[in-house]
């Protein structure tokens, strides 16, 4: 792990000031990457601490609810941007920081930090940005006859198959978070329609269109060959990284972070190492998507309303080089500060890092791209097809209808 950098310098002789930080990396080398890093920041800072809460992400999300709610808000807290920031930022609950950072801001890769800008302010930044893919267990695929990733969906529904036929998970799922399969769905729109159509869905809260209910019709096929865990539906993220890491799982459509998650969960807590691949989504034949259109998006740090400006400078030395070298380093993410994309040395990575900076378009996880209400909404119809209890025309339409009711 490289060692994070030292604050350039001190504070000591003022206040005490206590910074609150909650973030949702409960596993390692996240969770001691980031102590590390504020460990270091109070060596040279005495007075300031930074309380650290760390919360599971379903747990997260609903604490961090309520406590908006009583109008309590920690000072710097985990963020994927997006609808819910601009939320949260017309509720008054964040901190317009575009001031604060102007002299630093063009430290960090701009499409990155423009997805926590909202009406041209700033609210937040990323640590953190890549994009979705499909994690697989290059064992278990020789064990299956396939001799490389699929590149269509065709293709991949055909490997689903010969998995299921060689006795092998093909897709390990987290039905109760929904989220991970949500993804799945996306790209399948995305592919399907492309991003002019995705785009004009959000926009005009139509989602009655030929590319959603295709996408739906999809699932249906993927559906049918049963390619799930058993008991997927009240499985969560954690049961399906443990799936993948415990090489009980071909596959999982997941970010960047998924290899440090699947080893944590595993039971030998080190994962599948050289057996553990990763590959595009596949292209759908006579989609109107362009292969290099991706789905994705990071993980970063919003700041909450009163927060303090040693809030803001903590959030400068967590952008330092040697820090966001620390990051990739650890393979926890993968940092948008530029110019440290060499200290990514993990192979897989360098396939994520490499989508991301060849893509065409990046679609933001439409959970976090649109309101809350409607994160919501769009995870229920979606988990619901995968669960069978919905069809693809339904799926559309409880979108369109919640979009009508904002």
């Amino acid at each position: 792990m490289a060692l994070v950098a030292s604050a350039c310098s001190s504070s000591g002789s003022g206040s005490a000031v206590t910074v609150n930080w909650w973030h949702i990396s409960t596993t390692d080398p996240a969770k001691t990457v980031f102590q590390s890093i504020a460990d270091a920041y109070h060596t040279a800072h005495p007075n300031v601490t930074i309380k650290i809460t760390i919360l599971e992400n379903e747990a997260f999300k609903t604490k961090l609810a309520t406590e908006l709610q009583a109008g309590n808000v920690p000072d710097l807290f985990q963020s994927w941007g997006g609808g819910i920031m601009a939320a949260q930022a017309d509720a008054g609950m964040l901190k317009d920081i575009t001031s604060d950072i102007a002299s630093w801001k063009d430290t960090i890769n701009p499409g990155a930090l423009g997805i926590y800008a909202y009406k041209g302010k700033q609210y937040g930044v990323p640590w953190d940005m890549g994009m979705i893919g499909v994690w697989y267990n290059k064992a278990l695929f020789k064990t299956a006859g396939i001799s490389a990733p699929p590149a269509t969906w065709d293709d991949f529904l055909a490997d689903v198959g010969k998995l299921k036929t060689a006795g092998i998970t093909p897709l390990a799922i987290a039905g109760k978070d929904m989220w991970p399969s949500m993804h799945l769905w996306t790209y399948l729109v995305l592919r399907i329609g492309g991003k002019a159509a995705l785009d004009g869905m959000v926009q005009s809260k139509n989602w009655n269109t030929d590319a959603c209910t295709k996408a739906g019709a999809e699932v249906v096929k993927l559906n049918a060959l049963t390619p799930y865990q058993d008991g997927f539906e009240g499985a969560t993220y954690d049961n399906e990284a443990a799936l993948v890491g415990n090489a009980k799982a071909a596959m999982e459509v997941m970010g960047q972070w998924a290899p440090v998650v699947e080893a944590a969960d595993s039971t030998s807590k080190t994962g599948i190492g050289a057996d553990l691949g990763w590959f595009p989504f596949p292209t759908v034949t006579g989609g109107a998507g362009l292969a290099t259109d991706g789905v994705g998006g990071g993980n970063g740090v919003a700041v909450g309303k009163n927060a303090s400006p040693e809030a803001i400078d903590f959030l400068k030395f967590m952008m330092q080089t040697n820090n966001a070298n620390a990051i990739n380093a650890a393979n926890i993410g993968l940092s948008p500060v530029l110019g440290t994309e060499a200290t990514v040395t993990d192979a897989n990575l360098k396939l994520v890092l490499a989508g991301r900076a060849t893509a065409t378009n990046m679609q933001l996880y439409l959970d976090q791209a649109t309101s809350p209400a409607m994160g919501t909404a769009i995870n229920e119809a979606t988990i619901a097809l995968f669960d069978g209890k919905s069809d693809p025309a339904k799926v559309c339409k409880a979108i369109t209808d919640a979009a009508a009711a904002q």
